[in-house]
């Protein structure tokens, strides 16, 4: 079995793969001062087309978690924004010749993966899996996808 342990998703650990999206650090006081804006955290990055917002219901997972595919935009970045509190599981990778990385956000992150990036498919791990995701809408194919032949396994400690 090939086994990965899955990572606190931090920005700079993250960094390579894309960006995190969290209400910390630098930011500003809007609406009368009842509102912190965290400005700016992820740039939408798309050969053509324009950038569309879609809802994604995803079925939760369990840890251990095993998967072989592996899927990239090569045409725009993909944000995507939990519309619960709950933990999702990230999987990344630099390409497919690579070991993949696994992170696991906080209930407060979301992610903004960069255009190109190999990444696992959606995987929350409670229902309702719910998500608002910020991608390429355009003409022509923006998937590619990568079985691995041997499954990998996601597990905690």
């Amino acid at each position: 079995m090939r086994l990965i342990r899955p990572e606190p998703l931090t920005p700079d650990a993250f960094a390579s793969f894309g960006d995190v999206l969290e209400a910390t650090g630098d930011h500003k006081l809007i609406n009368a001062g009842l509102c912190h804006r965290h400005h700016d955290r992820a740039q939408l990055d798309f050969t053509d087309g324009r950038a569309g917002i879609s809802i994604f219901r995803a079925e939760p997972r369990t840890l251990p978690y095993a998967f072989d595919l592996i899927e990239r935009h090569p045409d725009g970045s993909q944000a995507f924004l939990p519309m619960t509190e709950h933990p999702f599981l990230i999987i990344v990778a630099t390409d497919p010749d690579t070991p993949p990385r696994a992170f696991l956000s906080n209930g407060a992150q979301g992610i903004n993966l960069h255009k190109g990036t190999w990444h696992g498919v959606l995987t929350p791990l409670h229902k309702p899996g719910l998500f608002a995701v910020v991608d390429r809408i355009g003409p022509g194919g923006n998937l590619q996808e990568h079985r691995y032949p041997t499954p990998w396994t996601v597990r905690h400690k």
